[in-house]
């Protein structure tokens, strides 16, 4: 019967026969290049991608042809040299012979490597001879296999194998090259009819064979029984044999592999830092980088299209698996009793001991500047333009990844921070009546440490004329992303108190970072608060709900920026008026929505098995016991402040690279509740509507990876800042 079929090509007749309207060897750009990753369908690389691949093909092909022909031909049915590296495509240039890499003593049957290809926007590679694609910024055991296609299936264009492609490619040029090919591919709609007898050409293979009906009608079949016997009855009934139980063949990708389709370079790097329990499970933050990049991907394509200059790309920085620590110390010293249990702990609510541990403090905080400054030499020796066209660098941190990343940034020190303690604490002892022996002995020691401050201050001063020293990280952070952070309760547990401020340099000045993001889930056990450490007042306003993505796509939500302090509990203020401009304390009380992605879904799908039920069991001791520690320090704090406001006024500190020199206390016993933040830093998602708080509390703190929402929230602020450079720009060059 007739057999109707619409055609989906888009490459035009001009640039498929480029040179000739007759059977020659495939050009590099009909031919398309594919990979496999988590053991998943093929899917094809971009144009750009798959030329570069098939022109280094062509090349390794070339130059190992000699070595080829005493196997039975060129490698893998690829063309002979003088149209593989000629007659192809002369579009594509000479080849380049700096990347090629010659075996040392190269002779007849030793083959002649070539480079990598650097494909998928620079995070990939791929080597020719051994069909792999490796990444290039993290190590990873399962490399992932590419395939070259020739031949495709009708209809979902899914490549044949490899080895049967090669089979019937070679099969089609020795028998219809020089043919004719009819001109098909301007026409949206063809009627043929295919019979058995209309095969003029077939080819036996493993399992299947191939039936040539006309140079463009190529049908595959399968020879098992079943396939037999079905095409011999539905034959019988007068249909024809293509049309019963063949597999329609195309000759070239349905889209040509163009240069110019590829993702622009990349403007934004972002790193992604993981938190604790890597040890338990090595390669997680790959993995959730990977679901973190998909989900950007998706929000980029629906809220940013107008960004295609743009490219933000996420590396994840795996910093845990390098580190010797104690050895197996603590695993030796575990009992055998509720084993598992017991592992899971070690492996993840472990990490937290060892970073308060001044022993392994500084093993953890130098590794992490170690990778963080290894990714980013080796992402600049890549992308040479990056820097020069003023390429911006922010950090993802997760957990104890985010306590790790601020203290690297601002230079904390524990040690210096207890010894100038100390200092203050002797210094402000209180005279008592002594001895004439202890008195003596206290005049001695006084001169002994005006002698000791003058050699300090000579040592300052020599190391003063020296070139100072260069930051721990050879970055500027333009964004600091916080998500499920525990930073808060250190940042408290180390003498940081509210003051008047209401600028983010009291935690993190923005000559170190140009903003600070807290983004946290409402059931994240081992997430705090940042804001209530700034203006003391906050902690009784609601921090900002991040905006649900499918709402975003329906209308367009009130600016982050824009979004007024909201009291959970309303507080009147005497001083206020009724006719002044709104203030947090007369701003009115809006109930919380809840409606979003959940994060009990979201965590089952980032969580495996009873790994992160452990960090969720870790995160809740942590939780439990950081905040049954830091109240009373907050109470003291603020004693401590007024008695100190009796006595002399006191300078409010902030806590930045100076290393935390003193305890810093409010100005004032009373917090003034009309002071606003000049920029929020708590952003909180939004609460499914059917979750349960208790499971929530376990699932959450590993739930943002796979989040939509967390996605267009970063690409929201990073695609801003983008503007606003290139507004404040335009507004300096005008006159």
């Amino acid at each position: 019967g007739p057999l109707f079929e619409r055609r989906k090509r888009t490459r035009s007749n001009s640039s498929r026969h480029h040179f000739s309207d007759v059977v020659t060897e495939l050009g590099p750009e009909e031919v398309r290049w594919f990979y496999k990753e988590d053991k998943k369908n093929w899917k094809p690389f971009v144009g750009h991608d798959s030329l570069k691949i098939e022109i280094m093909f062509r090349k390794y092909c070339e130059l190992n042809c000699v070595a080829a022909a005493s196997r039975g031909g060129c490698m893998n049915g690829a063309a002979p040299p003088e149209t593989a590296a000629g007659g192809g495509d002369r579009r594509q240039g000479s080849l380049d012979t700096s990347s090629v890499a010659l075996d040392e003593g190269n002779h007849v049957g030793v083959e002649i490597n070539v480079e990598p290809v650097c494909v998928r926007g620079g995070l990939y590679e791929v080597d020719i001879k051994e069909r792999e694609c490796k990444p290039v910024y993290w190590m990873q055991q399962d490399h992932i296999p590419v395939m070259r296609g020739q031949w495709f299936i009708d209809g979902s264009w899914l490549p044949l194998e490899e080895e049967e492609s090669d089979l019937i490619e070679q099969e089609h040029l020795n028998h219809f090259r020089g043919q004719q090919i009819q001109d098909t591919f301007e026409t949206d709609l063809i009627v043929k009819t295919v019979d058995s007898k209309d095969a003029i050409h077939s080819l036996k293979l493993s399992r299947t064979h191939v039936d040539w009906h006309s140079v463009d009608e190529v049908y595959l079949y399968s020879d098992a029984t079943t396939s037999k016997i079905a095409r011999t009855v539905t034959q019988k009934l007068g249909f024809s044999k293509a049309s019963s139980s063949g597999t329609r063949l195309h000759r070239g990708y349905v889209e040509e592999a163009s240069p110019e389709d590829r993702p622009p370079q990349t403007t934004h790097v972002v790193f992604v830092v993981h938190g604790i329990g890597q040890k338990m499970d090595q390669g997680r933050i790959i993995k959730n980088t990977g679901m973190l990049r998909e989900c950007v991907r998706k929000m980029e394509e629906k809220h940013f299209l107008d960004h295609n200059e743009e490219h933000v790309e996420f590396l994840p920085v795996e910093w845990r698996s390098k580190l010797q620590l104690d050895g197996d110390t603590v695993d030796s010293i575990t009992p055998d009793k509720v084993r598992g249990l017991r592992d899971l702990l070690n492996s993840s609510a472990m990490d937290i001991m060892y970073y308060n541990s001044p022993l392994y403090r500084d093993e953890i905080t130098r590794g992490l500047t170690q990778e963080l400054n290894r990714l980013y030499m080796l992402f600049c020796s890549r992308n040479p333009e990056f820097e020069e066209r003023g390429g911006k660098v922010s950090i993802v941190s997760h957990s104890l990844g985010c306590v790790i990343t601020y203290d690297i940034m601002t230079g904390w020190d524990p040690v210096r921070f207890c010894l100038q303690e100390h200092q203050a604490v002797e210094e402000q002892l209180e005279l008592h009546w002594m001895s004439y022996e202890e008195q003596r002995l206290l005049e001695q020691l006084r001169l002994t440490r005006t002698r000791l401050r003058e050699l300090e201050n000579q040592l300052l001063t020599l190391e003063a004329s020296k070139p100072s020293t260069p930051p721990a990280l050879k970055f500027k952070v333009e964004n600091f992303f916080c998500m499920g952070s525990p930073l808060a309760v250190f940042l408290a547990l180390r003498g940081i108190r509210p003051g008047s401020s209401c600028h983010q340099d009291h935690i993190l000045p923005t000559t170190i970072c140009s903003r600070l993001f807290n983004v946290f889930h409402p059931t994240d056990p081992v997430a705090y608060r940042l804001e209530p450490l700034i203006l003391k007042h906050y902690s009784n306003i609601a921090p900002i709900q991040i905006h649900w993505y499918k709402k975003c796509s329906a209308s367009n939500p009130t600016p982050y920026d824009e979004i007024r302090p909201t009291y959970l509990n309303p507080v009147k203020d005497p001083t206020s008026d009724t006719e002044s401009i709104p203030s947090p304390s007369t701003s009115p009380v809006l109930a919380r929505r809840h409606y979003g992605e959940s994060i009990t879904s979201l965590g089952k799908a980032s969580i495996l098995g009873a790994a992160s039920i452990g960090k969720g069991i870790g995160g809740i001791l942590f939780s439990r016991f950081s905040r049954s520690n830091s109240q009373p320090s907050v109470s003291s704090g603020l004693e401590g402040g007024a008695a100190a406001e009796e006595e002399e006024p006191k300078q409010t500190e902030s806590q930045s690279a100076y290393g935390l020199s003193t305890i810093t206390r409010p100005t004032s016993p009373t917090a003034d509740t009309s002071l606003e933040l000049e920029q929020r830093m708590d952003f909180e998602l939004r609460e499914g509507l059917v979750e349960s708080r208790y499971w929530s509390a376990v699932t959450s703190h590993t739930g943002y990876w796979c989040s939509h929402d967390i996605a267009l929230f970063l690409l929201t602020f990073i695609y801003k800042q983008k503007t606003l450079s290139s507004e404040a720009a335009t507004d300096m060059s005008e006159p």
